[in-house]
């Protein structure tokens, strides 16, 4: 489930992990498709293209006080996807990072989503990860020790490449497990 309808509930933390199954592909495909077709109209129906066939979708949940209780399942309210490039062993980038509406703005789920995608990567023999980011979450990732590399325009839009310093990524060997990341108190 898309955790839109509970916009008034902030969750202390977060879980981020490959996503394993179906459901949490299909939840991380919906949830891309509302945040770059519905809401940022980069793509016209879906933004599935070939990456797709051979990436790894990552996905963060909210972790409810009443799903630990025995209550509803968490929801899905963040993800990315990375790959390796076929051509270029060791270069792998992330992108199609997508918050949902309600959690944006929440550091520790976008730096979870970046750590559990950049320090996969660097368990399977990343050398270099890179990334194009939108102009707006730049900050964010300078922050995470990334550097912009260029300014470009991608989907009409102005992001910029980034590159992230895995020194800051120590490799994750059991992405599927992932991590649990919580909210820092304002």
């Amino acid at each position: 489930m898309i955790l839109e309808a509970f916009a008034p509930y902030r969750p202390s933390h977060f879980r981020v992990k490959f996503a394993t199954s179906v459901w949490e592909r299909r939840a991380c495909a919906a949830l891309r498709r509302q945040v770059f077709c519905t809401e940022q109209g980069i793509f016209a129906d879906d933004d599935r293209d070939a990456i797709d066939e051979r990436a790894s979708p990552i996905c963060a949940f909210s972790i409810c006080a009443f799903s630990m209780l025995g209550g509803d399942a968490d929801a899905l309210v963040g993800t990315v996807r990375i790959h390796e490039v076929l051509e270029h062993p060791g270069e792998w980038w992330g992108s199609r990072l997508a918050v949902s509406k309600p959690f944006r703005g929440t550091a520790a789920l976008g730096a979870g989503l970046i750590q559990v995608a950049v320090s996969s990567a660097h368990a399977r023999g990343c050398t270099r990860f890179l990334a194009h980011v939108q102009e707006r979450n730049v900050s964010l990732f300078q922050a995470l020790h990334w550097a912009s590399l260029a300014e470009i325009d991608l989907h009409g839009r102005p992001h910029h490449l980034m590159q992230a310093d895995l020194v800051a990524y120590p490799p994750m060997h059991d992405p599927e497990h992932g991590l649990v990341t919580f909210r820092k108190a304002a």
